[in-house]
């Protein structure tokens, strides 16, 4: 698993993930806010398999490099 999801991308996703898991705890109490764990969990990943098969990177710097001809 090569990382795909960029340093905003990342940052973004825990956030998002750590909001909508606050809901688990504080707010209306739902179980929903588990929802959250997929955007924290890729976020710390750095791999998100939906960008995998969408072929989608926001990695820049973390792109495979291209092979060398001989």
């Amino acid at each position: 698993m090569s990382p795909n999801v960029g340093m905003f991308d990342r940052v973004l996703r825990i956030l998002v993930g750590l909001a909508l898991l606050s809901l688990v705890f504080v707010g209306p109490k739902t179980p929903w806010g588990l929802v959250g764990l997929v955007p924290f969990l890729t976020g710390l990943a750095r791999f998100c398999p939906a960008y995998r098969l969408a072929g989608v990177s926001t990695c820049g710097r973390c792109a495979k490099p291209a092979a060398k001809s001989e």
